[in-house]
């Protein structure tokens, strides 16, 4: 199956945790040296069946996303 999506920011990486929840089900994605922890549906995490190790596909769709500027003297 195909899916057309709108959202242009997307990270691909690696499963590495699901932490169930009643409702809401806490995943997270290794990206390259950043991880990604997302709130998901329990149903949906579910459905994905997601496994450590799966490769994935984290898409974010945002009306706010914060920027930090890195000074010189950052290490």
């Amino acid at each position: 199956m195909y899916i057309q999506i709108s959202v242009r920011n997307k990270l691909s990486g690696t499963f590495k945790e699901v932490k169930m929840g009643i409702v809401i089900t806490e995943v997270i994605v290794q990206a390259s040296e950043n991880q990604i922890v997302a709130a998901i549906a329990k149903d949906a995490a579910e459905e994905l069946d997601l496994k450590a190790g799966d490769s994935v596909t984290a898409f974010v769709k945002s009306t706010s996303v914060m920027i930090k500027k890195h000074l010189k003297s950052w290490k």
